[in-house]
């Protein structure tokens, strides 16, 4: 029964994959059927993802809860034992993220390219981190977080992720005590109020010298059509550039975690990610939705998936914050090359590897 939901969706899958004879011959010999007559079909493929979704999905949120349940646990043993507080937090969250990724590559077959431009990112090595976001849907949306989570895994950093995330989530029940337990930043995105949550962040990291990927998305919204137009307004107005495919990326938060973490001996590189996605081999920057990400068998029949990673020496950014603007700006424009180039490639039929990220450095 297992092995039966584990491939389920093959034949809906091969639908898409079929020669362009066998389609039309479908759609010859459906011509004369009932539209009606494919409901009970969709209807059992739906209830069949459902049930597989349940199958694999439903162990994890149980983990989920039990996670959550101990990391509010550990709120009050942060305050007197941050340090052990910490590296159990980052035990626990790493076995919750290792268990989702599992289920999205090994389980429903996502096939992750990763780029970069050495062979190997440092073992351990603590970084700020610096990723563009994807396109806005109406859904939930992971994909993001499984690509960085996928660097995070091969670099030994994946209990170490924290994100900066909504301030809203400090109050919800359990959820929001464990991000605080973790040493999550949880922000409003008004610098001012919140500077000081910034500082309770970065005290653990400089005083403590925790290990850490601070991971940001500095455009801090997803990608929509409206907030591009809204950017190239302001880009034009401002006489800034706006890389392709993104967002004008925010630079205060970027400017303040490289002042305060650059004093800090073992925080030594800023990781620079570029993610993307193509549904069908047509639509750029289209993920999968939460739910498929969970229930869809080979989603690498579907869906590409890249990230590329950049690494810079803390050491060699710009010491102010002009400078630091700069540089993140010229990474943002970049980054648009790189995405247009992996939009060029689809358009010409031509897949993704490892070189598919390659652009001259604007440094």
């Amino acid at each position: 029964c297992l092995h039966l939901l584990f491939v389920c969706g093959s034949a809906r899958t091969e639908i898409h994959t079929a020669p362009a004879r066998t389609r039309e011959t479908r759609r010859r010999s459906t011509a004369y059927c009932s539209p009606n007559m494919t409901a009970p079909a969709d209807s059992l493929w739906t209830a069949a993802l459902g049930l597989r979704a349940a199958v694999f999905t439903l162990p994890w949120l149980a983990h989920l809860f039990a996670a959550d349940a101990l990391l509010s646990a550990l709120l009050p043993v942060s305050a007197v034992f941050p340090n052990l507080a910490y590296n159990l937090s980052s035990r626990i969250a790493e076995s919750v993220w290792r268990g989702i990724q599992l289920i999205f590559t090994r389980i429903n077959g996502a096939d992750i390219v990763v780029s970069r431009e050495t062979d190997r990112l440092p073992r351990g090595e603590s970084a700020i981190v610096v990723s563009n976001h994807g396109m806005k849907q109406k859904t939930v949306e992971w994909t993001d977080f499984y690509l960085i989570q996928q660097v995070a895994i091969q670099c030994g950093m994946l209990g170490r992720c924290r994100y900066f995330a909504k301030q809203q989530l400090k109050w919800v029940p359990f959820l929001g005590w464990g991000l605080w337990a973790m040493g999550m930043p949880l922000v409003s995105r008004k610098w001012m109020s919140d500077r000081k949550e910034m500082d309770r962040v970065f005290y653990g990291i400089m005083k403590r010298q925790w290990p850490v990927w601070l991971v940001s998305f500095s455009e801090a919204t997803r990608y929509s059509v409206s907030k591009r137009r809204a950017a190239e307004d302001w880009c034009l107005n401002n006489n800034k550039a706006l890389g392709a495919h993104l967002l004008y990326p925010r630079t205060k938060g970027f400017i303040a975690t490289v002042l305060k973490l650059r004093k800090t001996p073992h925080v030594k590189a800023v990781y620079d990610f570029t993610i993307a996605y193509a549904q069908d081999d047509k639509l750029f920057q289209v993920p999968p939705s939460f739910w498929q990400s969970l229930s869809r068998p080979r989603l690498n029949q579907k869906w590409r998936l890249f990230v590329h990673v950049d690494r810079h020496e803390l050491e060699q950014l710009p010491l102010d914050d002009e400078g630091l603007a700069a540089w993140l700006e010229a990474r943002w424009v970049e980054k648009g090359e790189r995405l247009e180039r992996l939009s060029q490639l689809l358009l010409q039929h031509q897949g993704w590897n490892r070189d598919s990220g390659a652009v001259e450095d604007r440094d």
